[in-house]
């Protein structure tokens, strides 16, 4: 149970760390976009899902993804009930 619990907390983190870098524009090749679309291949197939059921929220011609905001919730509630 244990690792569960570690893996479930490592992988918000890894959320969080591709939440802050899609701030940071830098082309693909730069190490910081390395490091992006590396994390982009983690959280991006639990993302999309939630993506097509989340619309972004529209903010004066500019969009708020809530996605990540909804799988954070979701991890942390899974990881006080497993934890």
């Amino acid at each position: 149970m244990r690792i569960i619990c570690t893996l479930i907390q490592l992988y918000i983190l890894v959320v969080f760390a591709r939440i802050l870098l899609e701030w940071i524009r830098v082309p693909g090749d730069h190490p910081v976009g390395r490091i992006r679309s590396a994390l982009a291949v983690i959280v991006d197939p639990v993302l999309s899902p939630l993506r097509r059921i989340i619309p972004p929220v529209r903010l004066s011609g500019a969009a708020l993804d809530l996605s990540p905001l909804v799988l954070l919730i979701g991890l942390s509630i899974l990881q006080r009930a497993i934890c």
